[in-house]
C-alpha cells in the first residue's frame, strides 16, 4: 500500500494545514535522523482507514521510499480534526512488535435472550511478525458464546504461523456479564453531582 508524501520544505505546521497538508514525522532505529514530511489530508485519512496501525505503508515521493507503520495520530481535542501523524520506519526482513485490534462480529444468543451482556475486556493483541505478515485485525464471532460461563481467551484466537502472540495465553478477551451483575453494578455506581467538570487533554506540539 503506497502513500505519496512530500518534504516539508521548512514550512510550519500551520502553513501546511492551510494547504490541506498534514505534517508528519518518520522515525525509527534504521534512520540516522527523523524525516519531516507532509501528506495531503484526504490521502492520509483514507490510508489510515485502510491500514490502521498494523498494515505497512510505503511512503514515496521527493526521494523518499520508506516502509512504515502508522505509530500515532494527533487529533484536535475539541474538533477531532487530524493534526499530525507519526510513522515508524520498519524493514520487510525484520520483525516488528505491534498491537492488532480485536473486532467482534455476529450476535450472541445470550444478548439476544437478554440474559447477559458481552464484554470485550481486551481490544488489542500484542504480536510480533514481519511487517508484511501482520494481520489487519483479529475477528471474533461472538455467536459461539452460548452460556454466561463462556469466555474467550488469547489462546483461543487463530493467527497465522508467521505471527507470534506476545500476550498471556490465559488472558481473557471476551467475557459475559449476567443481567444480575449489570444491575448490581448500576446500583453501586454513585450519582454524579450536577456540576460541570473541565475536560482537559494534553496536546502534542510539532
Amino acid at each position: 500500500m503506497e502513500l505519496i508524501v512530500t518534504s516539508r520544505q521548512y514550512k510550519s505546521a500551520k502553513e501546511l494545514r492551510k494547504e490541506w497538508l498534514i505534517p508528519c514525522i518518520v522515525y525509527g532505529k534504521h534512520l540516522e535522523t527523523p524525516i519531516a514530511i507532509a501528506c495531503p489530508k484526504n490521502n492520509i485519512i483514507k490510508k489510515y482507514k485502510e491500514a490502521g496501525y498494523s498494515t505497512p505503508l510505503t511512503l514515496t515521493g521527493d526521494g523518499i521510499k520508506q516502509l512504515v507503520l502508522i505509530q500515532d495520530i494527533q487529533l484536535d481535542p475539541v474538533t477531532d480534526v487530524l493534526l499530525h501523524v507519526d510513522f515508524l520506519a520498519v524493514k520487510s526482513d525484520e520483525k516488528v512488535k505491534t498491537e492488532i485490534p480485536v473486532k467482534m462480529i455476529g450476535e450472541s444468543p445470550i444478548e439476544k435472550l437478554g440474559e447477559g451482556q458481552i464484554q470485550l475486556v481486551k481490544d488489542f493483541i500484542e504480536v510480533e511478525a514481519f511487517p508484511q505478515d501482520l494481520p489487519h485485525d483479529i475477528t471474533i464471532d461472538i455467536s459461539v458464546i452460548q452460556t454466561t460461563n463462556d469466555t474467550i481467551f488469547v489462546k483461543d484466537l487463530k493467527f497465522s504461523s508467521k505471527v507470534t502472540v506476545l500476550d498471556d495465553p490465559e488472558q481473557a478477551i471476551i467475557t459475559v456479564a449476567t443481567a444480575e451483575e449489570e444491575t448490581s453494578a448500576a446500583e453501586a455506581t454513585p450519582t454524579a453531582e450536577a456540576t460541570p467538570a473541565a475536560d482537559t487533554k494534553d496536546e502534542k506540539k510539532d
